[in-house]
């Protein structure tokens, strides 16, 4: 097995597995978000910090998959 197709294989994994978990993180997060904002408009700031963070989950990801390449 090539060492280099594995690291390849690592690094795509690890950017895949956490946009998909950022993914459904931000899908539930933000469901509430605007269920929150629709009864309170006072929650933007609140809903729209609270629907960033899952992003910094593939920032993660991104630094692991340069660390293994």
């Amino acid at each position: 097995m090539d060492p280099a197709g594995l690291q390849a294989i690592g690094a795509g994994l690890a950017v895949g597995l956490t946009g998909l978990a950022s993914g459904i993180a931000e899908k539930d997060i933000g469901s509430a978000a605007i269920g929150a904002m629709a009864e309170n408009e006072s929650l933007f700031g609140k809903g729209l910090i609270l629907t960033v963070i899952p992003e910094t989950i593939v920032i993660f990801g991104l630094v692991v998959a340069l660390l293994i390449s």
